[in-house]
């Protein structure tokens, strides 16, 4: 991706796109130091823009990863789950651990209740759409790779542009009847390891996400699909419209035209993305047993009218173990 032009709306900071709709890469980024406003600023643009910001080489540490996520908000984190009974090998609770790294720093086993949980995050999905409070930005930092070629980078969709290249008369359908879909972590867990979760029923772990199908990404102005691998259900509607709307529109959003891979190349990369106008997924591969993936992510709460979508103002979880 060298050749891209530099995009000549930014001062100070270096931006590069990586795909024609969303993604860029950014650099001429010193984080050995605090950033100044202006270059936070700047970030905080192009993240707006693009959705997808890759950084190499921050040299950030779980302390300046902490605080560098600050600056976009308030941030989530794993205390209700501690507070449940889960072990965090990590000293912040601000940092989810998203590595495939046990409580003992071995090689999670991929046959392991959480092993299979996590194959969750190889569908598209948004972060936190299942809690009552969504995810807006997070930010994730690589701290150990396994080798090149084994798998393990990121996949991003662009729902923005997605949700531009409806046809008309769906687009129209989406705003007029303003649907409400549902989503649940117990629905996108089962999906992915069916066998496993066989005997999970979504439906017994209420109440779900409530969030507007069609939104409008405020920081751009520009309308969305807010869709994911957790979208059990839309409401109002049988269960088979359902489930054909919501297929019809996730394949959609999730085409090749819609998508890039970000390949981590070295700890110390960083990716931010907004969870409100770009889906992700982990990308598996062979790596998953053999070689240790350890990274971490700060999720900052969304900030915006949308951000409880229709759900209670708590701070009570679905599902916890």
């Amino acid at each position: 991706m060298g050749d891209e032009p530099k995009d000549s709306q930014f001062n100070i900071v270096t931006v590069k796109p990586l795909h024609p709709t969303f993604a860029a890469e950014i650099s001429n980024v010193d984080f050995s130091k605090p950033l100044s406003e202006e270059v936070f600023q700047e970030i905080h643009k192009a993240v707006t823009k693009y959705g997808v910001v890759v950084f190499r080489r921050t040299c950030l540490n779980d302390d300046s990863h902490v605080a560098f996520a600050e600056r976009f908000g308030e941030l989530d984190d794993i205390t209700p789950y501690i507070a449940a009974g889960r072990k965090h090998r990590l000293k912040h609770v601000q940092l989810f651990d998203v590595s495939n790294v046990d409580i003992d720093g071995n090689i999670l086993d991929p046959n392991s209740p959480r092993g299979q949980a996590n194959k969750g995050n190889e569908l598209f999905h948004v972060d936190s759409s299942f809690n009552p409070r969504r995810a807006g930005y997070s930010l994730l930092l690589a701290h150990e790779l396994p080798p090149a070629g084994l798998g393990g980078h990121t996949a991003f969709a662009d729902t923005r542009t997605a949700f531009t290249d409806l046809p008309e008369p769906l687009k129209q359908e989406l705003r007029e009847k303003n649907y409400i879909a549902a989503h649940s972590m117990h629905h996108s867990r089962k999906l992915a390891a069916p066998e496993y979760f066989a005997d999970l029923e979504p439906l017994d772990h209420q109440p779900m996400g409530r969030h507007q199908l069609l939104q409008v990404h405020e920081a751009s102005g520009r309308e969305n699909l807010y869709i994911a691998a957790h979208v059990h259900h839309i409401e109002g509607m049988s269960a088979e419209r359902s489930q054909e709307l919501r297929d019809k529109l996730f394949a959609h959003a999730t085409q090749e035209k819609y998508t890039v891979e970000i390949h981590w190349n070295q700890p110390g990369d960083l990716v931010i993305w907004d969870n409100t106008c770009t889906m992700h997924r982990a990308v598996g591969g062979p790596f998953v047993s053999m070689h240790r993936r350890d990274m971490r992510r700060a999720t900052v709460h969304d900030s915006s009218s949308q951000a409880w979508g229709l759900n209670e103002h708590t701070d009570e979880r679905v599902g916890l173990p």
